[in-house]
């Protein structure tokens, strides 16, 4: 059975931080739903104006909540990580994927705007971009590239996006599958 993932994409993300998750879990076999947030399909990125289609937009498929995916996916940027963190469905699906055990990933600026004031660091090790582990709260910060802690995997910035995906990838699949695709990219 194919492991299911949802990026949650909000105008103005980090273009890596949200394309090298989506192109490697997909590499890896995962189903990977593109969700919008907004009323809008098209989303555009912070730094180079790419617009990416998504797949839905997070208003309607928000009430399949942790039972539609295994992982969740935050890219950072700004303003993109903080317009994630005023949605209310994005609070809605992170909690009841929280509550389900599921997978809950995030990257640069999200773990601290997002996951933090949703209450889902507290107890837990996390990294994030280099001065916003200032601006969370309840969590252990860690400058490590990228840091695992249960259910919560976090990572810093656009140039640690591979091996945030590779790390998805392991706890999704498993270890070979991830070193395969690390091996494909030459991570």
């Amino acid at each position: 059975m194919s492991k299911k993932a949802i990026v949650l994409l909000a105008e103005g993300f980090e273009e890596v931080e949200a394309i090298t998750p989506i192109d490697y879990l997909r590499r890896a076999g995962v189903e990977v739903t593109v969700a919008a947030i907004g009323d809008s399909l098209i989303v555009k990125g912070r730094w180079s104006g790419l617009k990416v289609t998504s797949d839905a937009v997070l208003s309607k498929i928000v009430k399949q909540g942790a039972n539609g995916w295994d992982a969740v996916i935050l890219p950072g940027g700004m303003p993109g990580a903080a317009n994630l963190a005023a949605s209310k469905e994005t609070e809605e699906l992170l909690k009841d994927m929280a509550a389900s055990g599921k997978l809950i990933c995030a990257i640069c600026a999200s773990p601290a705007l997002v996951l933090s004031p949703f209450g889902l660091l507290a107890g837990k090790k996390f990294t994030c971009y280099p001065g916003m582990e200032e601006k969370a709260k309840g969590g252990s910060w860690s400058d490590d590239r990228v840091v695992i802690d249960g259910n919560i995997i976090t990572s810093r910035g656009a140039g640690t996006a591979g091996e945030f995906a590779i790390a998805i990838i392991e706890k999704l699949i498993d270890k070979t599958a991830a070193q395969k695709i690390a091996e494909t990219v030459l991570l």
